[in-house]
């Protein structure tokens, strides 16, 4: 009970806490609608199991343990950001260049988004990874292990998709309407912000 109890509260806790996941749903919803935003918390949800996937495997063990694969991995997901935010505030400019209407995004562009956010995220790789060695015993049964990833990908799925019915309400889409067109270089920077800071860390400047 003790460390089912701990599971809960640390996942809640890192779950809540602002990062690349929180930014790209905002945007997402803000800028489309309740269901892109969803479908963008259903793709973080399933990156999740990535990280418990390769936990459970033990392939956790051997990244934790290996400064190389720590910093490869940080790396790929620091550049990963830095692409997608560059993406997100040169895209707006090419729309206003062209003139041309803003086209939606497709439920797959959408699923893949936030898979990727997630799958590529350090910070999630590392509470996963820290938690499973950490908080869960080594005895503990597989079956609970299991059960214990999908909960933490369900409570990334619940939290997410409820941001994701706050900002695609109409009274926010309202609110930032007459600033949509900085809305992208807004979470653009952000998600650059978030690449530089791991490519700092992982530097120790």
């Amino acid at each position: 009970m003790t460390e089912l109890l701990a599971v809960v509260t640390i996942t809640i806790f890192a779950v809540i806490s602002p990062g690349p996941d929180f930014a790209i749903v905002s945007r997402n919803s803000l800028l489309t609608n309740r269901q892109t935003g969803a479908l963008t918390a259903i793709g973080i949800a399933l990156g999740v199991f990535v990280h418990v996937g390769y936990t459970l495997l033990g392939v956790g063990i051997l990244i934790r343990q290996s400064p190389v694969l720590l910093e490869v991995l940080r790396f790929a997901g620091a550049l990963y950001l830095v692409w997608l935010g560059l993406t997100l505030i040169l895209s707006r400019g090419k729309r206003e260049e062209s003139e041309q209407p803003e086209r939606g995004m497709s439920a797959m562009e959408a699923l893949r988004m936030g898979f990727l956010t997630n799958a590529l995220n350090p910070k999630t790789s590392v509470f996963i990874i820290s938690l499973f060695l950490q908080v869960v015993s080594p005895a503990t049964p597989l079956a609970i292990q299991i059960a214990y990833g999908l909960f933490i990908s369900l409570t990334h799925g619940i939290w997410f998709s409820l941001v994701a019915v706050f900002f695609s309400a109409k009274t926010m889409q309202r609110i930032f309407a007459a600033a949509r067109h900085l809305i992208d270089r807004i979470f653009g920077t952000i998600l650059v912000g978030f690449g530089a800071a791991l490519v700092v860390t992982g530097l120790g400047v």
